[in-house]
């Protein structure tokens, strides 16, 4: 072999190394970093439930019965909330009282909803943030449902969020987007926001 031969073999036996190196790791290499590229797994079972309930277009009961919920709000509440909510209540009554002297034939209740859409599109048209969509999915599940035609069949409280009593609802008590959108100031004026509302229901079982 000649002189010249030797030193070409000699360079080669020092980089063979070093390339076959690199070969390997280029093909662990692609092996790592593929599954990085790949699709996200399938959401879980509870979040395809919630995006199917908010996206699931609303169609009212034939039978007026079968809007009555039955759900009735704890009695071992304080004696400050206790108070409030009568004060509410006594504030509403006198309210509903005056209101039907000044007009005695107006309608003893809102119509019933009867349009379509969806607790997204209810939600969206409420400006309340789709990062809260959440929370107020938990509690109007517990509520109503989401049917905006709920109406407690002993307390008379109404809608998406069972306002009691419905007429404090600016506009209608059984429309969606006022629901929420009273809801939505309720929550934030009262809890801060709706995951305080959220953590204050779960403690309570009410809000």
């Amino acid at each position: 072999m000649s002189a010249v031969n030797s030193a070409s073999v000699s360079r080669w036996s020092r980089f063979k190394v070093p390339v076959a190196v690199l070969a390997v790791a280029g093909i662990f290499g692609g092996a790592v970093v593929a599954p990085l590229a790949m699709p996200s797994a399938p959401a879980d079972a509870e979040s395809m439930a919630f995006q199917q309930r908010i996206h699931q277009e609303f169609v009212p009961n034939d039978a007026p019965e079968a809007d009555l919920v039955y759900a009735e709000v704890p009695a071992e509440i304080s004696q400050d909330e206790q108070r409030r909510v009568k004060a509410e209540e006594e504030a509403a009554a006198a309210k509903k009282a005056a209101e039907a002297e000044a007009s005695p034939k107006a309608a003893a209740a809102p119509p019933k909803y009867t349009g379509g859409g969806s607790p997204a599109e209810w939600m969206a048209a409420a400006g309340i943030a789709e990062s809260d969509w959440g929370y107020v999915d938990y509690i109007a599940s517990k509520e109503s449902g989401w049917n905006p035609n709920a109406t407690n069949a002993s307390s008379g409280a109404c809608g998406l969020i069972q306002a009691n009593p419905c007429s404090k609802v600016p506009g209608s008590g059984y429309d969606p987007v006022d629901n929420l959108r009273w809801a939505n100031g309720y929550a934030v004026g009262r809890y801060g926001s709706w995951a305080g509302a959220y953590a204050f229901w779960t403690s309570n079982h009410w809000w």
